[in-house]
């Protein structure tokens, strides 16, 4: 995933949110930014970030709250704390705890750049146990899939591409990404089946965008 990767940058002081911008734009990655708890969320449901590098402490909120929030929101995205020396034990002890990673300020940038490539090259982030997005849930444990609260009997192809597109909301997933990811022999088959299994308990989510490929994307109210 590291490819073409998106990265949402919080952090209430604008120097080292200009320094990560441009630091991981001239290493090919998309960046967004913001300031406090309520842009990030913001942000975070409007470009769908594959990894957040979030401040442990904002003018607004905390990180904690932040992470709570993104999860309740069906976000599956890998998040890195950035949290100052003169955080509290209580608060790292929190961090350390529900995050995929987590870095003391100030940080060396290589070892930063480091652990950004490692969470990328995971998928979905450590410690997220249900996918979501709009009313579709995944539980990664037991491999049961709700909408709208009904069970929505899948066979295992199906689910992984599903898997493969809640871990990605709102991206355009291309036949060959998703069958390199999955091992779906035909993407356009599986995802047809998907499509028509989830259509039976709510609105489409799948769009197909044609000679790109598809996306989970719900239509707007």
């Amino acid at each position: 995933m590291t490819d073409n990767a998106r990265i949402l940058v919080v952090d209430d002081q604008p120097i080292v949110v200009d320094m990560l911008a441009s630091v991981l734009t001239l290493h090919g990655f998309a960046v967004d930014t913001a300031g406090t708890a309520e842009q990030a969320v913001e942000k975070a449901s409007e470009r769908h970030p594959d990894l957040v590098l979030l401040d442990a402490v904002l003018p607004d909120g905390d990180g904690m709250d932040v992470r709570r929030r993104l999860r309740a929101g069906g976000s599956g995205a890998g998040i890195v704390f950035l949290a100052s020396r003169d955080v509290s034990d209580d608060l790292v002890a929190g961090i350390a705890y529900g995050c995929d990673d987590w870095i003391t300020k100030p940080f060396d940038v290589e070892v930063l750049l480091a652990q950004v490539r490692v969470l990328l090259s995971r998928g979905a982030p450590a410690g997220v146990r249900v996918l979501r997005y709009a009313d579709v849930e995944l539980d990664q444990d037991t491999h049961e899939v709700r909408r709208s609260g009904e069970p929505v009997p899948l066979p295992r192809a199906e689910l992984e591409v599903l898997r493969y597109l809640l871990q990605n909301p709102g991206r355009v997933l291309s036949r060959a990404q998703i069958e390199a990811a999955t091992g779906a022999a035909d993407a356009d088959a599986v995802v047809g089946s998907l499509r028509d299994g989830l259509d039976r308990f709510g609105a489409p989510l799948i769009v197909t965008h044609r000679g790109f490929g598809y996306a989970l994307r719900a239509a707007l109210p």
